[in-house]
């Protein structure tokens, strides 16, 4: 069993409260649970309104199926016209590496 981690630093667009920032991020977080079956949450820069760190994770049989699955994820975000996709970070981990 593989757990696969995505963190993705995003700029967001013409946002300036908090408010508006979560009409942004939370479609975002729901197009990639719907679509990719992950669990995904802003995880850093609650406070900030053009900023936010988005984390996603996914658990899978094998080391290739987490990794097409992070790989889909990042390109959503990559893809999304309203955010920036500023960096990235994964993290694959092996059940058999504890």
């Amino acid at each position: 069993m593989f757990t696969g981690t995505l963190s993705a630093d995003l700029l967001l667009g013409d946002v300036h409260s908090l408010k508006a920032k979560r009409a942004v991020v939370r479609p975002i977080l729901a197009d990639l649970r719907r679509r990719y079956a992950v669990a995904a949450a802003e995880v850093e820069g609650n406070d900030l309104h053009r900023r936010v760190q988005v984390g996603v994770a996914t658990v899978a049989g094998d080391a290739g199926q987490a990794t097409e699955v992070l790989d889909a994820c990042e390109r959503l975000l990559a893809e999304r016209p309203e955010v920036t996709l500023l960096s990235t970070h994964r993290q694959l981990v092996s059940d058999s590496d504890e």
